[in-house]
């Protein structure tokens, strides 16, 4: 057996040598993303362990993939949403993700990015890059658990967020399609216009769908707080770019913690001269209301080994069983 992994960070590779190791599995380590110009690098093997913004190619791809005899896409993260799913099916390829290798390390992201916005750091540093080293009122920021956070989506990640948030004393309001029983002691249900119109931070754990591109756009900012901090850990189509950066820059939200643009695939991992950066990256970045980190939620050494290990894993599993 031999499975051919993409898109491999040096920070990656001792769990992957490790894993082959010990399960005497031969596992091509390739730097680049997948795609129709790098899948001739998968010859021989049974599957692909995949982790990347960008989509995976178009129908001739998936084609191709199923005639080198390429079973399994063997996702090592929990969005799927770059992979053609119905294309897959067509062409008899399984797919496997990876729905929960450290849910608390993108919560605490989250977090981290809230409370920075909420304490106002970026705001004190632009002020004191100025000389500005006076207290000023506008700049007065509130307590935690003085305030109501907002969660949408309540899954694996949402529920560590609410957690973490619970335990600091804020009152956590979530809007959620299913009722999840344990989860009833940190949060209180209820609807998405009430999570938009009371949530002090709204916090984003949906997938990305058809039905949830774009559902923070001009309609719902104009109903949040001005106080109101937007946090969004999980993907970038969820918000409505431009209707964000009118938001921030009317005053109709206080701040943003991104660690997901819509546009990242454009960027994200890659090493990019300034001036070639896209023009909304560039004014967000520019707001000392904003944080943007490049996808890196997940980066802590608990994620990348779970990642690794799991993605693994469901291919193992699915051959062994075959065979």
């Amino acid at each position: 057996m031999k499975i051919a992994a993409y898109s491999v960070v040096p920070a990656e590779k001792p769990y992957f040598k490790r894993w082959s190791k010990e399960h005497q599995v031969e596992v091509k380590l390739i730097a680049a993303p997948l795609s129709q110009a790098t899948l001739d690098e998968a010859a021989g093997c049974v599957g692909v362990c995949v982790q990347q913004p960008s989509a995976l190619g178009d129908a001739a791809f998936y084609r191709r993939f199923a005639q080198m005899g390429l079973k399994y896409i063997g996702v090592r993260s929990a969005g799927i949403d770059f992979v053609d799913l119905a294309a897959c099916q067509k062409n008899g390829i399984k797919v496997t993700n990876v729905p929960a290798y450290s849910p608390r390390a993108i919560a605490e992201m989250g977090l981290t990015q809230a409370l920075a916005l909420l304490r106002r750091l970026g705001e004190y540093r632009a002020e004191m890059a100025q000389g500005k080293f006076s207290l000023n009122p506008r700049l007065i920021s509130n307590e935690i658990y003085k305030l109501t956070v907002g969660l949408i989506g309540l899954g694996h990640i949402g529920g560590e967020t609410a957690r973490l948030y619970r335990a600091l004393g804020a009152r956590v309001i979530a809007y959620n399609r299913s009722h999840k029983i344990q989860y009833e002691s940190v949060v209180e249900y209820t609807d998405f216009a009430t999570v938009i119109a009371q949530s002090d931070i709204i916090s984003l754990h949906t997938p990305l769908t058809p039905a949830t591109n774009g559902m923070i756009g001009e309609e719902e900012f104009r109903k949040m707080k001005d106080s109101a901090i937007l946090i969004n850990m999980s993907r970038g189509g969820l918000v409505d770019t431009p209707a964000l950066i009118t938001a921030l820059q009317h005053g109709q939200i206080a701040g943003a913690g991104l660690d997901t643009l819509a546009n990242e695939a454009e960027f994200f991992r890659k090493d990019v001269p300034v001036d070639q950066l896209p023009a909304d990256y560039q004014t967000l970045a520019a707001m000392p209301n904003v944080i943007i980190t490049p996808h890196i939620a997940f980066y802590t050494a608990t994620a990348v080994k779970n990642m690794v290990n799991i993605g693994l894993d469901n291919i193992y599993r699915q051959e062994i069983k075959k065979n």
